[in-house]
């Protein structure tokens, strides 16, 4: 269970986890370290009470439970996500001294000079306090938070009896030790941070592109529209002016009015369906740009048309949208790093192969209940196409869509679904008729009018 929630990860998901599963299981083996050092032989065999050495081990405990969330809060911190109140490292601290005390009072007991673990055991009562002070405290304050910690340690050895050597030994093993711990533990967070910025960089390019192709959506309804209801708007001003005159041409402004409107219908409908610009070169260069903009190493193999002549359109348009729906579901779904698009044409098929890494072994390969494949699949029949897609078993997907070309001067099947006629479509088309006065002429009888 523990691997499989690990394979889902991706990246920063496992970096993540990775380093807060150190600091804890490195909190927790300083704990184990003092619990076992506290009742060594040269302890057992002194004259320490078990009372004193109970509550040395039930103090090693409590920081221990003590440090596991403020280690977790305090890298919190670091990365800008939260505070750490006050009371929480302010207990800690005084559990680590109090532990110390518990440990110094052992060898006061055992005698330093005959507890030789006396250092080690002084140095990981400091370490899960340092493992959260470093992430806490400023940059500058760190070694000397260590300093201090070290030189009370070796105050606190002198004071227990011990000589000049062994209260030297354990200032220095605790400097050196709880520094280079310092170090890495402030690597491992900044590294972590360096992640989540690039993660958060990654989110917001995203949220850019779908805000610039709204703006470009917005673009093109604007320039479809605009200039179509402002005629619309004036002939139908122009139909009343001549309805209230009684003349019959306001028929013919009407009629106009109703073809325009029509063919603003199938022109907004071209936008919606991506008609209207998308190509199948401008699907792959798109899909290239925003594969490689998320990360994925990207390479289009595009020989070019078809032999001897283009593309026919409805294929251009199907195999479009193919490499649209594959480059949504490489962006979805696994952790990929590599894709490859292959576009083959011979003479009388085509051929479109979509290929990417970073599928789990035990990903879950049955068809959901999307609409993506299906609709492509639905796009390529009405060209007697086929779609094949799923994994190759070696942690690769790949989506293959091979659609058969017509002969020379052969006519290809448009790709229009049957869902999207409207009931308007239905009619039988209006002749154009052209206004009987011109634009001109509508002004000097508005003016009039008013």
């Amino acid at each position: 269970m523990w691997i499989r929630a690990w394979r889902k990860r991706d990246g920063f998901g496992m970096l993540d986890l990775y380093t807060r599963g150190t600091l804890q299981t490195l909190v927790w083996m300083s704990i184990l370290c003092q619990g076992l050092l506290s009742v060594t032989r040269p302890v057992r065999h002194s004259d320490a009470p078990v009372v004193l050495i109970a509550l040395t081990v039930l103090s090693a405990v409590a920081q221990g439970c003590c440090a596991v969330p403020l280690v977790a809060r305090a890298l919190e911190s670091y990365l800008g996500r939260r505070t750490v109140a006050r009371p929480l490292p302010a207990l800690g601290a005084a559990l680590m001294l109090a532990n110390a005390a518990g440990l110094l009072g052992l060898g006061a007991y055992a005698g330093p000079d005959s507890f030789p673990e006396l250092p080690l055991a002084l140095a990981s009562s400091a370490l899960p306090f340092v493992t959260s002070l470093v992430l806490i405290a400023p940059a500058w304050a760190t070694p000397l938070a260590v300093v201090a910690v070290a030189a009370g340690a070796g105050g606190g050895v002198l004071l227990a009896g011990g000589s000049g050597s062994i209260a030297l030994q354990t200032a220095f093993g605790m400097g050196f030790g709880n520094g280079t711990m310092a170090v890495t533990v402030r690597i491992s967070a900044w590294s972590l941070g360096l992640m989540l910025k690039l993660r958060e960089a990654k989110d917001m390019e995203t949220r850019l592109a779908v805000a610039e192709e709204r703006l470009r959506f917005g673009r093109d309804m604007h320039d479809v529209l605009g200039r179509n209801l402002a005629v619309i708007a004036l002939k139908s001003e122009l139909a009343v002016e001549l309805a209230q005159r009684g003349k019959p041409a306001a028929v013919d402004q009407m009629i106009e009015v109703q073809r325009i409107a029509r063919a603003s219908q199938q022109e907004v409908r071209d936008v919606v369906r991506g008609y209207r610009e998308a190509d199948l070169r401008t699907e792959l260069a798109g899909a290239q740009g925003v594969l490689e903009a998320a990360g994925i190493s990207c390479t289009v193999e595009d020989p070019g048309s078809h032999p001897g002549e283009p593309l026919p359109a409805p294929v251009r348009s199907a195999l479009g949208w193919v490499v649209r729906e594959a480059a949504t579901n490489v962006l979805r779904h696994g952790d990929p790093k590599r894709c490859s698009i292959r576009l083959r044409a011979a003479e009388d098929t085509v051929r479109l192969v979509v290929e990417n890494d970073g599928v789990p072994p035990d990903a879950d390969t049955t068809p959901g209940h999307g609409s993506g494949l299906p609709g492509l699949r639905e796009r390529l029949r009405v060209l007697d196409g086929l779609l094949e897609a799923g994994p190759t078993g070696d942690g690769h997907f790949r989506l293959t869509a091979t659609v058969p070309l017509p002969s020379r001067g052969g006519a290809v099947p448009a790709v229009t679904p049957v869902a999207a006629r409207t009931p308007v479509e239905a009619v039988a088309p209006v002749t154009p008729v052209t206004p009987s006065s011109p634009r001109e002429a509508v002004v000097p009888t508005l003016e009039e009018r008013r």
